[in-house]
């Protein structure tokens, strides 16, 4: 780690100017200093494993948050800084964008002028707050001797409220001296990894903890409030009304909320896209129940307002439901009461797209049954999530790591991905930006494969190995929205295909596919057209342009995609196949190696012909130029390219991409989108470090803005090969950079924006937490093995598998080591292991108390173990591997 700071220090390169001036008030790159070196204490704090991130009022870093926490594929629900719910994506609207707006800009953006869309960044530049197209909210009525007290639950109304950034619950503090109580928030939708159902409910929980910390009793009495704005798009005065209905069921009570045409023929409103429905309730079947809560300002009467079964109003009047509970609370005692809010608005089209309607409505038939299921699967689903959130956060890795590189699954719970009646996933690439789950975008996105398995297996079968595929194995790039493949995308998918696989506890999936994924395999392989295993047939690519020649990015991931068809070709025993792939992986590596290696990184080899009349990246030091090693890392398979000169290309990377600052390079680089700006640093896509004058072919192409900026999903791909390679700390400054970016001060931490906002790619930010462990696992060879980057001697960090998820640890004293896998929910079947250490002399494994036959081998520094038979641990069970 030393040696590893030190060549920090020397080849860091910073930047200085804007840096002293950042507003950050939490640590970060702003406490770097003025010499133009890294703080040491700083760069000491990038290992620390430090706290959890806390945002404060006080600090003003409430405004900007918005935490989604809806269910996956049900819209977007944010969770504010002060406990409030905003922005209500969820009726179908399919806008692109949080927040569809242009701002004002002092350069010039792509070919769009002086104009930032959203898919530009505007949410980066201005970010969005208070979007509250319906009232909702809390309240506390505390009464204690004489004393009655109305405080509402907003940022205006309490001294300091605090958030905590666990997703996916959050915990929101609310303070007052003056007060005898202290209020907690707790507030999720249930997310349980492998369980993409439950995952998938369309409810927010927020549960209030209040404690009695005075001497005498007190009555808390909580009131919540949803203003009915159902059909919020659609709801003509003339035509329409909205009705506030009261609702209950076994331990719970509300009020569903619903929109109706007025004279009772529902049948073409109930096809508008914002048709459905709402249920606010309490998890309590004393709570009191208010369809039509009075207007103006909290007092007394609200909370004890009278009850009415049903309130109806015009569309141009507000009605609003309401639910209280009251609790009596001793000196030092405290209560939880918990609230819900559920929606229903099960009319998702999209044009031309094969399917429609939300997967949710195969099980409820409105917002009250889904409160109902959740009532009534109440204590498993917030156990279980919040065990997921413990054993997430239960990791000696730094705090703000694991919130960085595991945040970005909540894109799921955005307008960026859907699913549909039928259960099959379907994604923009950002929301409402570049449609059909496109291959050359998602699959960056690390995070899903792992976290619900079940969702990208679907993904692969029905959509790329069916819809997209074509009869030549092509794999259209946007599934049926596109008529081409993209080859960065063929060849992710492929890699994607292996990981499902792996992801998988038996070999089914493979052995279904496979005459399709061989397809798929061939193709890339049909596209070297003069044989030397490097990929040059001109095709699409992420960049959004049709390269010519062999460019080294697109290369060196076709050589590690063919590779996966050989190890999944070898499983398959199809040998022919498994040895032309490997032929042209082994000769794509040699060539890529000595045609496209300059000497210190990576490179495009211009087309014969066309030279460099065309795009491309040519002689410059491109962000991607080693992409297929860094996918291999993330399956667990051996190098596809040199160890030496893949270094050498990431230490160039760094030496000429990475800026602690990157205002001085845009200012002098113009063109590209804001994703990151002066006084922040990031990774620059390519760059030129030859000071050629046209570096990429043409002058006036207008995805030449893309080579100027900083795109999150790229950052974090290069740093999880970074920490895959041990460059640790470049890996950690690197990712910590695209967190200082978004920072609650400045912007929405959980809303990192490439192309529009929650952009798909960023969930590549998974991969630095794979690496970052050194995780490997092949669910049918029932193989797993770790081999952390970071605090070996006493390490712990989550994993999940095929069938079950827990905790790892290790513990390295002196001779011995000791390694245990802790299963915390499902199942684990295990035949094979492997760990770091050179040579062992003994092995004990034990399994539930019992001892398992087992046998062992040491090669290139690592201990490979064998089981006798296949040992599956259930939750609660331990695998203790002892070596010495």
């Amino acid at each position: 780690m030393t040696m590893q700071r030190r060549k920090f220090i020397r080849n860091a390169g910073l930047s200085m100017a804007g840096i002293i001036s950042l507003r950050l008030p939490a640590a970060g790159i702003s406490r770097w200093v003025s010499s133009l070196q890294p703080d040491a204490a700083w760069i000491n704090s990038l290992y620390e494993r430090g706290k959890v991130t806390t945002y404060l009022k006080s600090r003003n870093e409430l405004q900007y948050i918005g935490m989604p926490v809806g269910g996956i594929g049900c819209g977007t629900v944010y969770l504010g800084g002060d406990g409030r719910l905003w922005l209500w994506d969820i009726f179908n609207k399919n806008q692109e964008g949080i927040e569809p707006k242009v701002v004002s800009w002092n350069a010039e953006v792509l070919d769009g002028g002086k104009k930032v869309r959203s898919r530009d960044g505007a949410c980066y530049i201005a970010p969005s707050k208070d979007i509250r197209p319906l009232d909702q909210g809390f309240a506390l009525q505390l009464t204690y001797g004489n004393t009655t007290i109305i405080r509402p639950f907003d940022e205006a109304s309490w001294p300091e409220i605090s958030f905590e950034a666990t997703y996916p619950m959050a915990t929101i503090r609310y303070s007052d001296p003056s007060l005898p109580v202290a209020v907690t928030l707790e507030a999720f939708s249930p997310f349980i990894p492998l369980n993409e159902d439950d995952s998938g409910l369309p409810v927010t929980l927020l549960s209030w903890q209040i404690k009695n910390t005075g001497k005498v009793p007190v009555t808390a009495a909580v009131i919540g409030w949803l203003e009915n704005k159902t059909a919020l798009y659609n709801a003509v005065a003339a035509r329409h009304e909205r009705v506030n209905t009261v609702t209950a069921g076994k331990g719970w009570k509300g009020v569903q909320l619903s929109a109706r045409t007025i004279g009772g023929d529902n049948s073409h409103f109930a096809q508008q896209h914002d048709f459905g429905n709402m249920c606010l309730a309490a998890l309590d079947n004393t709570a009191v129940t208010v369809t039509d809560m009075p207007p103006g300002p909290l007092t007394a009467a609200t909370f004890r307002s009278a009850v009415t079964k049903q309130a109806v109003k015009g569309i141009t009047d507000k009605l609003q439901a309401a639910v209280t509970t009251v609790h009596r609370i001793l000196p030092g005692k405290d209560i939880r009461t918990t609230f819900a809010v559920s929606w229903y608005f099960p009319n998702l089209r999209f044009k031309d797209i094969q399917g429609e309607g939300r997967y949710y409505t195969n099980k409820f038939s409105d917002a009250a049954a889904v409160m109902g299921y959740v009532q009534q699967h109440y204590a498993r689903l917030s156990a279980e999530s919040r065990l997921w959130k413990d054993t997430w956060y239960d990791s000696v890795l730094p705090w703000w790591f694991m919130e960085r590189t595991f945040l970005n699954i909540s894109t799921l719970a955005t307008t960026t991905a859907h699913r549909f009646t039928s259960g099959r996933f379907y994604a923009w690439e950002g929301v409402g930006a570049c449609e059909g789950t496109c291959t050359h975008v998602w699959q960056y996105a690390q995070a899903v494969g792992r976290i619900f398995p079940a969702l990208e297996r679907d993904t692969r079968q029905r959509v790329d190995l069916g819809i997209a595929q074509q009869p030549d194995g092509g794999i259209l790039f946007r599934g049926e929205a596109e008529k081409r493949p993209a080859i960065d995308g063929q060849a992710g998918t492929v890699l994607r295909i292996y990981r499902e696989h792996q992801m998988s506890t038996d070999s089914s999936f493979l052995q279904h596919n496979w005459p399709q994924i061989k397809k798929a395999t061939q193709f890339i392989i049909n596209q070297d057209r003069n044989g030397d295993g490097m990929e040059d047939t001109p095709m699409e690519n992420t960049l959004d342009a049709i390269w010519d020649g062999e460019i080294a990015w697109i290369v060196g991931l076709c050589i590690a995609a063919v590779k996966a068809g050989e190890l999944m070709a070898i499983e398959m025993k199809d040998d022919d196949f498994a040895a032309a792939c490997k032929l042209y992986a082994d000769k794509g590596r040699r060539n890529m190696e000595t045609q496209l290696y300059n000497g210190e990184y990576f490179i495009h080899q211009p087309d014969k012909i066309k030279g460099r009349s065309v795009i491309g990246s040519y002689n410059t030091c491109h962000i991607d130029q080693v992409y297929g090693q860094s996918w291999a890392f993330q399956v667990g398979m051996d190098r596809v390219l040199d160890k030496e000169k893949t270094l050498s290309a990431l230490h160039a990377l760094w030496k000429y991409n990475y800026m602690a600052d990157v205002g001085p390079y845009i200012a002098k680089h113009p063109g590209g989108r804001p994703y990151a700006l002066p006084g922040e640093g990031g990774m620059i896509l390519n760059t030129n470090p030859r000071r050629e004058e046209f570096p990429f072919g043409v002058k006036n192409a207008w995805q030449l803005g893309y080579f100027n900026e900083c795109m999150s999903g790229f950052e974090h791909q290069v740093a999880s090969h970074m920490m895959a390679e041990g460059m640790v700390t470049e890996a950690l400054t690197l990712t910590r950079a695209v967190h200082d970016r978004y920072h609650a001060f400045k912007r929405n931490p959980f809303n990192e924006i490439e192309c529009s906002d929650h952009y798909a790619r960023a969930m590549a930010s998974y991969g630095t937490f794979v690496t970052a462990c050194g995780f490997e696992y092949h669910g049918p060879k029932g193989h797993i093995g770790f081999a952390p980057a970071m605090r070996a001697d006493q390490f712990r960090a989550p994993f999940v598998t095929a069938a079950g998820w827990g905790v790892y640890s290790q513990h390295l004293t002196g001779s011995r080591q000791q390694h245990v896998l802790t299963l915390k929910y499902g199942n684990l079947t295990v035949q094979t292991l492997k760990f770091r250490k050179a040579q062992p002399a003994t092995i004990t494994v034990t399994a539930d108390g019992r001892q398992l036959p087992a046998t062992f081998s040491a090669t290139d520094g690592c201990v490979h173990i064998q089981l006798a038979a296949p040992v599956k641990i259930q939750a609660g069970q331990s695998l203790n591997i002892s070596i010495a």
